[in-house]
């Protein structure tokens, strides 16, 4: 719908839904006293929950605390149980994205549902849309929302899909062909009786960090645009305050309190700072941090911007008054604190028996042993930037795309999502690999890709690994028969040279066949020179490739991390 067509709507049908329009009463000879002149109101928000229903391990499984001590944290009953005990009368329960998307096979196995489930169950009642939202495209996304059997998987063991007990919004997602919005922009709330405007945003780089294919006609809009404009359409409908769900953040410096502000000031702040003075309080997401932050709106006034770290190990609170006669919210009445969602409690015995039996129907397949590894094999970068796991799977993604004449490999750090340990996780014994550890390493079923690049081109390619300026760089994980020289001392645009494939140097003019996954292939993570490949060939999904690759090369050793060499 049009933003023009959403205001008419607004103020038609949001006034009715929220309770906006008093009715006249009769005069009373004894009138009721008067209500308080404020009205307490309380949010607790999550946000980058990853369908992790099951407690997190390894370093995301823990978290520093306010006294400093990192303790374990997450897990779905846990999370319940405190969540119970923060989130009375007049409270709601809200999100700031990526709930779902990079989950662990237990919801990944049926499409999330299991963690859309769960969120309902809970008590979830909004949230913005996030980048991993559109892992699987918008029409997954309004199934999820919506309700229905997948299209090609049929129905879950659960039966039809009711859809999400919770509604999504994207303010800043839109047709390209129209510009109408393709998810609610707002919602309103009653919140201890009083109406509370949110705002979806999701981070305007999602283009370049999600799978083209996924948002193929959709424009994803500068964030405080979208969320001014968003705002317009509240305050038309007669709603004072409100909330925006941003999933965008900044990053921190680490091992800080859960309730300071150590942030570094970036997208996170911008948006903070720049969204419309009508906008009261800002929840984050997305860099996967905690904090509680103080800034300044446009009109000079203190405003709260917060974020709850990410597999939902903090829950964070805020707490605000709302004026009874102008439905404005007291801003100097906010007041947030992050509360790590620690595992000393009783888990909440409803949400544990439903996490139990979706663990019981996905257990066939994810202990299904597929490999041995001789030692751990880890994500920690080298000097370089390559890691032990990254070359494995960039080797093994060669390996699986022979067929599309694939003679090199390379792999997105950000898509290796966990380590390969060789202590038994389970029953299946040391240095056994199971599809469910696989799994929890490339989660995002890729689709496995080959396209022709030459030799320049791959120079160009590799020199993107330096983006904005130097303050983001992403080294490309390469297999084995890709060796080159890397100079952080030269300019940017000048650092790679000596380019061998299986030791013969590279030439400007030769065409090579690149092999990587789809999201790679479409441009993501800003390497926009792969999308100036040809010959497009299509192969296996990513988290095959590795499980295939562990079986036939049993047992499979940590790869050394000298493909790149470092230049003084």
């Amino acid at each position: 719908m049009t933003p023009r067509s959403f205001t008419r709507l607004a103020v038609a049908g949001l006034v009715a839904a929220t309770g906006l329009a008093v009715a006249a009463a009769p005069a009373s000879a004894h009138p009721k006293p008067k209500p308080p002149q404020t009205v307490p109101v309380r949010l607790v928000s999550i946000n980058d929950f990853h369908g992790n229903l099951e407690p997190p391990t390894g370093s995301g499984g823990a978290i520093v605390d306010e006294t400093g001590t990192s303790v374990p944290a997450g897990g779905a009953a846990y999370l319940a149980t405190h969540l119970k005990s923060l989130a009375g009368k007049g409270s709601l329960v809200v999100a700031a994205g990526d709930l779902i998307g990079a989950s662990p096979l237990i919801s990944a196995a049926y499409h999330d549902e299991p963690t859309a489930e769960v969120l309902g169950k809970i008590g979830l009642k909004v949230s913005s849309v996030g980048n991993h939202e559109f892992d699987e495209g918008l029409t997954e996304l309004k199934r999820i929302q919506n309700g229905g059997c997948h299209p090609t998987d049929g129905c879950s063991p659960a039966g039809k899909w009711k859809g999400a007990a919770y509604k999504y919004l994207a303010a800043n997602v839109t047709k390209e062909s129209d510009d109408r919005y393709v998810l609610p922009p707002v919602a309103v709330k009653k919140v201890n009786g009083v109406p509370v405007g949110f705002i979806g945003l999701v981070t305007q780089t999602t283009p370049s960090i999600v799978t083209a294919s996924g948002i193929a006609g959709l424009k994803f809009g500068e964030e405080v645009a979208g969320g001014n404009r968003a705002a317009r359409l509240l305050r038309a409908a007669g709603v004072k305050a409100i909330v925006a769900l941003v999933h965008e953040g900044d990053q921190i410096t680490p091992n800080q309190s859960p309730d300071a502000c150590p942030v570094t000031p970036g997208a996170g702040t911008r948006i903070a700072q720049g969204l419309s003075a009508d906008v009261d309080m800002v929840i984050m997401g997305h860099s996967h941090q905690a904090y509680i932050c103080t800034t300044k709106d446009p009109a000079g006034q203190d405003r709260v911007y917060t974020q709850g770290s990410s597999f939902g190990r903090v829950l964070t609170t805020i707490d605000f008054k709302v004026d009874r006669r102008t439905g404005e919210v007291v801003r100097s009445s906010v007041a947030a604190d992050n509360h790590v969602v620690t595992r000393d409690v009783t888990p909440d015995p409803a949400v544990a028996g439903l996490v139990a039996t979706w663990k019981d129907r996905v257990s066939t397949v994810a202990n299904k042993p597929v490999g041995k590894i001789t030692a751990n094999i880890g994500r920690a970068a080298a000097p370089s930037g390559e890691s032990p796991l990254g070359d494995l799977i960039a080797d093994a993604q060669l390996a699986a795309t022979q067929e599309g004449g694939a003679e090199i490999a390379l792999m997105n750090p950000g898509g290796v999502r966990a380590d390969l340990t060789y202590a038994q996780s389970g029953s299946e014994g040391d240095g056994v690999v199971t599809y469910g550890e696989a799994f929890t390493v490339q989660p995002f079923n890729n689709l496995m890709q080959v396209v022709t690049l030459t030799g320049a081109q791959l120079d160009a390619l590799l020199e993107q690994q330096w983006q904005s300026g130097g303050s983001t760089v992403r080294i490309l994980q390469p297999s084995a028969s890709l060796t080159y020289t890397m100079s952080q001392a030269q300019p940017i645009g000048s650092r790679v040279s000596d380019i061998k494939i299986n030791g013969t140097a590279v030439t400007a003019d030769r065409k090579i066949r690149v092999a990587a996954n789809n999201f790679l292939v479409g441009g993501g993570d800003g390497f926009t020179v792969f999308k100036e490949g040809t010959d497009l060939w299509s192969g296996p999904l990513d988290i095959d490739a590795f499980v295939d690759y562990l079986g036939a090369h049993d047992p499979v050793a940590p790869p050394a991390t000298d493909r790149i060499t470092l230049a003084g």
